[in-house]
């Protein structure tokens, strides 16, 4: 557990990323990325225009219907439900590396995608179907990789390792064949529904499960040590909240604002509350010895107690950290001096003010001279509420909330 004392592999790793940061700014490592990338895609994604208008031809009410719920299996609302069920079922080593995979996929497979800046297929001539907000929110996002096949690659494979690996001894090699091919079923259909949804083109879904299973394996490989350093390293919060500002600054900047750095930004803070949580009660809540569901400790009826009380209240937190977020960032920044925008969530800070914000604080005081080494430039402050309220979410998940089950007596 956290104990004050920081590693020199800590300082070296954040000042190492920092100076990657510093070092791709000056020589303008994505834009000449891009320029050599993002003709190549364009011009795949043009060529498979008819492909796309051929499945197309098959287009029905029911299938706009069913391709639209199986892409809802790795979007937003699902990991919001999925991830909190998994810590109170007692599966909280599965639940941390799947919030730690997830919020790796979506940093790396997002930052890819605003890097390149490759369009999604034209609409018109492709059909777009977006049946829900967040699909309308992803159709805002460029195309490659598909986030879609990506994730799903990282989450079904990895749930089948640890089936595997936990319950190994209990499945023969037919029932593993089954899991692989449920998988491989499941990959399948997100793909061909990214593409006859008109969301992505080939090339997309392709880089997507490629990606997803460079990732996959790599989080293989690391996993264990991640969780060893979690649940027993040194100045792990510390650490964490260090590398989160850093990731923040080492995000490519798209040809033009899109979602995708907000997607990250909350999966940050969600895995950092999570963190969080899990440093201050791991031998109470999150050790390998408390009970699983369906147990004679957590019986189905206590398990869904959990969540009539737990859905609830982290929902609350989610909504009093944005309130509060929303109140005492800007003071901050203010103090230090540190000009701020907000895009949505402050309507007083909008663009139109930054200008006005600019003059009213000519006089730079001792703290302002602390943090000049920023660049002069307005920041957007919503950036940090919307890490600073999805952190309180997972704070909630895997700390508030399990103290409130022994409350209620449903530990």
């Amino acid at each position: 557990m956290d104990s004050g004392i920081i590693p020199m592999w800590q300082p070296l790793c954040l000042s190492g990323l920092l100076g990657f940061v510093v070092a791709a700014s000056l020589l303008g490592i994505t834009r000449r990325f891009r320029s050599i990338v993002q003709p190549w895609v364009v011009r795949r994604v043009q060529s498979e225009l008819p492909l796309i208008l051929q499945i197309q031809r098959w287009q029905h009410r029911y299938l706009d219907i069913f391709f639209s719920v199986v892409s809802c299996l790795v979007s937003v609302p699902f990991y919001t439900g999925f991830i909190p069920i998994l810590f109170w079922s007692g599966h909280s080593k599965l639940a941390r590396q799947v919030s730690l995979l997830m919020a790796f996929c979506d940093y790396i497979g997002n930052a890819i995608k605003d890097a390149i800046s490759a369009p999604r297929p034209s609409c018109p001539p492709v059909r777009r179907v977006t049946a829900t907000e967040d699909e309308k929110e992803n159709a805002m996002e460029y195309g490659l990789p598909s986030s879609h096949a990506l994730n799903t690659v990282c989450l079904a494979g990895y749930l089948l390792h640890y089936a595997i690996t936990t319950y190994g001894h209990e499945m023969d090699g037919f029932r593993v064949l089954i899991g692989f091919s449920l998988v491989f079923l499941l990959v399948s259909l997100i793909g061909l529904g990214r593409i006859y949804l008109g969301m992505h083109s080939f090339i997309d879904v392709a880089a997507g499960i490629t990606m997803g299973l460079v990732f996959l394996a790599f989080w293989l490989i690391v996993h264990d040590h991640i969780d060893n350093f979690l649940t027993s390293g040194q100045n792990v919060t510390s650490f964490c909240a260090g590398l989160s500002f850093v990731l923040l600054f080492a995000y490519p900047t798209p040809e033009a604002p899109t979602p995708s750095f907000e997607y990250h930004t909350a999966f940050s803070g969600v895995a950092f509350g999570l963190v969080s949580g899990i440093q201050q009660t791991y031998l109470l809540f999150h050790s390998e010895d408390i009970p699983r569901i369906f147990s004679p400790e957590l019986s189905i009826l206590v398990f869904f107690g959990r969540l009539l009380a737990g859905i609830p209240t982290i929902l609350i937190v989610k909504f009093c950290s944005k309130a509060l977020s929303k109140w005492l960032l800007p003071v901050i920044c203010n103090t230090l001096g540190i000009p701020i925008r907000s895009s949505c969530y402050i309507p007083a800070l909008k663009e139109s003010d930054s200008s006005k914000n600019k003059s009213d604080n000519k006089q730079i005081g001792y703290l302002q001279r602390a943090i000049s080494f920023l660049p002069h430039k307005t920041y957007d402050v919503d950036t940090g509420i919307r890490f600073l309220q999805y952190a309180g979410l997972g704070w909630s998940v895997s700390d508030l909330v399990p103290y409130l089950f022994t409350r209620l007596s449903l530990s």
